[in-house]
């Protein structure tokens, strides 16, 4: 098994305990894909929810520019709710599983397709 599978089924088992929801395996191993070299470094992987600033580039890199949504107040809501669902106190908020959930959450699958 290589790397990339071992963190994908690490993300799927994290959707699977916190989100308490089957993943779509073919979505999310386009998520992973997706986020290129940064799902192997250790900072870069990880989405810190107290920081404001991370939390904006989330919204501008990915939910407005990858994603391709217009810039309302329900984009930040939503990556709170995702982050609260979470685990507030859970460190290791994988940047895959936040990008995947909002993905489902926005119905933009097709983005991967």
């Amino acid at each position: 098994m290589s790397k990339r599978d071992e963190l994908i089924e690490k993300y799927a088992e994290d959707i699977k305990s916190k989100f308490g929801q089957t993943p779509d395996m073919d979505l999310l191993t386009k998520v992973a894909i997706g986020l290129g070299p940064a799902i192997y470094n250790l900072d870069a992987s990880k989405v810190s929810g107290s920081d404001e600033k991370e939390l904006e580039t989330v919204k501008n890199n990915f939910l407005i520019k990858k994603l391709g949504l217009a810039e309302t107040p329900a984009l930040m809501e939503s990556i709170n709710s995702v982050i609260d669902a979470y685990g507030k106190s859970e460190k290791n908020k994988q940047r895959a599983v936040i990008y995947y959930m909002l993905t489902k959450h926005f119905g933009k699958e097709s983005v991967y397709n």
